[in-house]
């Protein structure tokens, strides 16, 4: 795959260690996509949004969303882009640690493709990143219109 055509990961988690850990599992199951990271909600949507003249962030890009994080946690931050039209159709993916009925039903009403608790880590959770490169490359994501005012 080139990677110029290569859907961004955007991998929204506060934690340091599981950010490592997430990554590392990415490149052990060779996934060539490029990952941007968000520490929480707020500084996703600058990322998305382009902040401070910053370039947006291409689309189509798939999301990997912490529930459990500073200023805007995941399911606000899927609540507001579940709210935009032109980002309802992003791909996201919950790996947290919480395992609370509610988490996984309002992500689940947010219209996430998988809710993945982190403790299942190990082989398990190489198999999914192994199944989530698999699906970035043989999904076919829709055309995007040009957002209005940025080129």
């Amino acid at each position: 795959m080139n990677t110029d055509d290569a859907v961004t990961i955007l991998l929204l988690e506060d934690d340091d260690g599981d950010a490592k850990a997430i990554q590392r599992a990415l490149r052990k199951a060779k996934v060539v996509n490029p990952i941007v990271r968000a520490i929480d909600g707020v500084e996703a949507l600058e990322l998305i949004d382009g902040k401070d003249g910053e370039k947006p962030l291409s689309e189509p890009f798939m999301m990997l969303v912490d529930i459990n994080m500073p200023r805007m946690d995941g399911i606000e931050f899927l609540r507001h882009i579940r709210e935009q039209p032109r980002l309802k159709r992003a791909i996201a993916f919950v790996l947290t640690t919480s395992s609370r009925d509610e988490d996984v039903i309002a992500a689940y009403d947010l219209n996430v493709a998988g809710y993945v608790l982190k403790d299942n880590a190990g082989k398990d959770f190489l198999n999914l990143i192994e199944l989530l490169d698999c699906y970035w490359r043989v999904v076919r994501f829709p055309k995007t219109e040009p957002i209005k005012g940025v080129e």
